[in-house]
Order: structure tokens, then sequence, then C-alpha cells
């Protein structure tokens, strides 16, 4: 099973916590084991799991992505935005966590983030759900 998950991204460059629209869906599916697949089918945008407690951390990210890949750099792209596909490309476009008991195994101060470098748009990640075989 599939499900999508809309997200707007209210700034060019941001972190949208998302773990608890993950959590909901995968405890409402009823899936007790497994392993709960997220993706996003984007090019200038991806997923990471990282610190969810001190908002500080996702600053720092960004401060040091665009240390790395600033927005003007003599780029070759047409469109203008090769350090937000830079940016996408190093975070990754999914992330695998595993569910027991109804749940994500997610540590104490992570969270599921998307990674927005080229916004604000409209985005979608999707959510897959594979249970554990039955014995």
């Amino acid at each position: 099973m599939i499900h999508e998950i809309a997200v707007h991204t209210g700034a060019h460059a941001c972190f949208v916590d998302i773990t608890g629209r993950v959590s909901q869906w995968v405890r409402e599916s009823g899936v007790q084991s497994g392993v709960c697949h997220i993706y996003v089918p984007h090019t200038t945008a991806g997923l990471t799991i990282n610190e969810n407690a001190d908002p500080n951390v996702v600053d720092d990210l960004l401060m040091a992505l665009d240390k790395h890949f600033p927005w003007r750099d003599g780029y070759r792209h047409y469109e203008g935005n090769s350090a937000a596909h830079l940016k996408a490309s190093l975070m990754g476009f999914n992330q695998t966590v595993l569910v027991q008991e109804g749940r994500l195994l997610l540590g104490t101060w992570q969270g599921i983030y998307l990674a927005e470098f080229d916004g604000p748009r409209q985005r979608r990640v999707l959510v897959k759900l594979v249970p554990d075989p039955t014995p």
C-alpha cells in the first residue's frame, strides 16, 4: 500500500518535519511489524532523518549546505537551480524506517524531514509500508 502526503514548503530552503504525518499513517494502517519506505519524487527536494528536538540543527544544516553549494556559483544548468539539485542529491530521495509494534523505530531525538531547496512549492511524499510476512 502506498500513501501520499502533500507538503507545502513555505520558503526557498527549509526542512519540514513530516514525522507526525508518517507516524500517524503507520498507526492507522494496522501494520504491526515491517518496513516503511519514504520517497520524494522531486529533483530539488530530498529526505533526511535528523534531530528534531533543537530547531537550530536544521538551520545549521541549511547554513552548511549553502556554504558548500551557494545558489549562484557559475553553474551551467539553464533553469538556474543547480544548487538545489546538488543539495537534494546529497540528502537523497528516500529513507527507510523499521516498524515494530505499529510504530516507527526512530531514535529519541530523530525526526523525518522533507528538505526543500527550490521553494516555496507543493511537494509530494510517498510512503509505502511492507509488512513482515506472517509465519
